[in-house]
C-alpha cells in the first residue's frame, strides 16, 4: 500500500468514527436560536441530544452482528443513507418533537461509522500496524470537539441553524462516494454468523457475567458519562447564563475538549510507571474532589466565567485518563467475544451518557448546578462502583494475568 493510499484510507476511517461526534458538537451552540425558533425551551432541546445518545446505544448492539453477517460496506451504506435522509429531516423539521425523533434515527444511521471503522481497521491492516492506525483515528476524533462548535457557531449566526443538518448531511454523502471508490472491502458475508436473538443473546450473556467486565465497564461507563452532562448543558451556562455569543462559545468548547485531548496523551506516559487501576483510582478521587468544589462554588456563586472555565478545565482533564484504562480492564479477560463486549461497553457508555443528558435536562432551573451537580455525580459514583467491585475482581481474576493483558492492549 503506498503512502498515500494508506493515508487516504486513514482520513476515511476517521472520519466515520467521527460522524456522531461531530454530529452531537456541532448542534450545540444553535440551542438558543432552536428554541426560539421552535417556539420551545432549551430544555426541551436538549432532548434531542438524549435522543441522539440513546440511538447510538441501540444503534451499536444491532450493527455488530450485521456487519459479520452481511460484510463491511451493505450495512455501511444503509446505516449512511439513513443518516443524510434524517438529516434532511432535521433541517426540515418546525417542531421539537419532531427533531427529537430525527435526531434519533439520524444517531442509528450515523453510529455505523463507530463501529465498521473499528472492523475495517483489522480487516485492511496487519496486526503489527493496527495500533498505529487506531492511534491516527483517534487523533481525527480528537480534532472534532475543537473544530465542530465552532463551525456550528458561525453557522448559526451567518445562515441558519437548519443549515447545520444540511452541510452535516452533504459531509456524509461525500463520504458514501469516498467509500465505494476508495475504500477496501473489508471482510466477505459469512453466513454463518447467526442473528437468531438466542444466539446474539448468549454471547452477550457470557460477557456480562464477567465480573471484571461488569465493575470497570459500569464504573467506566457512569465516570466517562460526566462529559455529556457538560455537553447537554454548557450552551444554556454558558449562552444564556453568562451571555456568550454562539462563535465564543466555540471557542470555549474547543479550549475544555483540549483538557481531554493533552490528558489522553498524557496517560500514554503514566502508563509506563503506573498501573491502569492505580490510574483509574486516582482520577476518579480527585475528579470527585473537583466535583464537589463546583457544587459548592455553584451553590455560593464564586465562580465568574473564567473560573467556571478554570474549573471545568480541570476536572475535564480526568477524562482522557479514566477512559482508555477501563476498557483496556473491560476487554482484558476475553479473548473470545471481544466483539460483543466492545459492542456492549459503548452501548453502555452511550445509555449512561443519554440518561445523564436527560437528568441534566429535567433539572433545568436556570443555573449551572444540573450540570456540574451530574458530573459530579457521575465520578462520585464511579468511584464508588469501582470500590466495591474491586474485591469481586480480585477474587475472580488473577491481578498478574490482568497486568499482562492489560499492557498488551494499552
Amino acid at each position: 500500500m503506498s503512502r498515500k493510499r494508506y493515508s487516504f484510507i486513514i482520513l476515511i476511517l476517521g472520519s466515520l468514527a467521527t460522524i456522531s461526534p461531530f454530529s452531537i458538537d456541532m448542534y450545540l451552540p444553535g440551542f438558543p436560536t432552536i428554541a426560539r425558533d421552535l417556539n420551545t425551551t432549551i430544555d426541551k432541546v436538549q432532548l434531542s441530544l438524549t435522543s441522539y445518545l440513546i440511538g447510538i446505544c441501540l444503534g451499536q448492539i444491532l450493527y455488530g452482528p450485521l456487519l459479520d453477517r452481511f460484510g463491511r460496506k451493505k450495512p455501511l451504506y444503509a446505516g449512511l443513507v439513513l443518516y443524510v435522509i434524517a438529516s434532511i429531516g432535521c433541517a426540515l423539521t418546525s417542531s421539537v418533537d419532531s427533531l427529537i425523533m430525527m435526531r434519533f434515527f439520524q444517531a442509528m444511521g450515523g453510529c455505523v461509522g463507530l463501529v465498521a471503522s473499528q472492523a475495517l481497521v483489522s480487516d485492511i491492516f496487519p496486526s503489527d500496524k493496527r495500533a498505529e492506525v487506531f492511534s491516527l483515528i483517534t487523533l481525527v476524533i480528537a480534532v472534532s470537539p475543537m473544530i465542530a462548535p465552532t463551525v456550528g457557531g458561525y453557522v448559526t449566526v451567518g445562515f441558519s441553524w437548519h443549515w447545520l443538518f444540511i452541510i452535516l448531511a452533504g459531509i456524509v454523502a461525500v463520504m458514501i462516494a469516498g467509500i465505494y471508490f476508495f475504500l477496501p472491502t473489508g471482510q466477505m458475508p459469512d453466513r454463518s454468523v447467526s442473528l437468531k436473538p438466542k444466539s446474539v443473546l448468549g454471547s452477550y450473556y457470557t460477557v456480562i457475567s464477567q465480573p471484571q467486565f461488569l465493575i470497570y465497564t459500569l464504573a467506566g461507563g457512569l465516570a466517562t458519562a460526566a462529559p455529556f452532562a457538560y455537553i447537554s448543558g454548557s450552551a444554556d451556562v454558558f449562552m444564556n447564563l453568562y451571555k456568550v455569543t454562539e462563535q465564543q462559545y466555540g471557542w470555549i468548547f474547543g479550549l475544555l475538549a483540549f483538557a481531554m485531548i493533552g490528558s489522553t496523551q498524557l496517560n500514554h506516559f503514566l502508563l509506563k510507571k503506573f498501573k491502569s487501576q492505580e490510574i483509574i483510582q486516582v482520577t476518579l478521587i480527585y475528579q470527585s474532589i473537583v466535583g464537589l468544589l463546583l457544587i459548592v462554588g455553584v451553590y455560593n456563586n464564586w465562580y465568574s466565567l473564567l473560573g467556571l472555565i478554570a474549573m471545568m478545565f480541570v476536572f475535564l482533564t480526568g477524562q482522557g485518563l479514566t477512559g482508555p484504562n477501563t476498557s483496556a480492564l473491560s476487554l482484558a479477560p476475553f479473548r473470545k467475544h471481544t466483539g460483543s463486549a466492545s459492542a456492549l461497553m459503548g452501548s453502555w457508555r452511550m445509555g449512561a451518557g443519554a440518561i445523564i443528558s436527560a437528568i441534566v435536562s429535567v433539572l433545568h432551573n436556570n443555573t449551572a448546578m444540573p450540570m456540574v451537580g451530574m458530573m459530579a455525580f457521575c465520578s462520585i459514583g464511579g468511584l464508588v462502583i469501582l470500590y466495591f467491585g474491586n474485591t469481586t475482581v480480585l477474587q475472580r481474576a488473577s491481578s498478574e494475568n490482568v497486568e499482562d493483558k492489560v499492557s498488551v492492549l494499552l
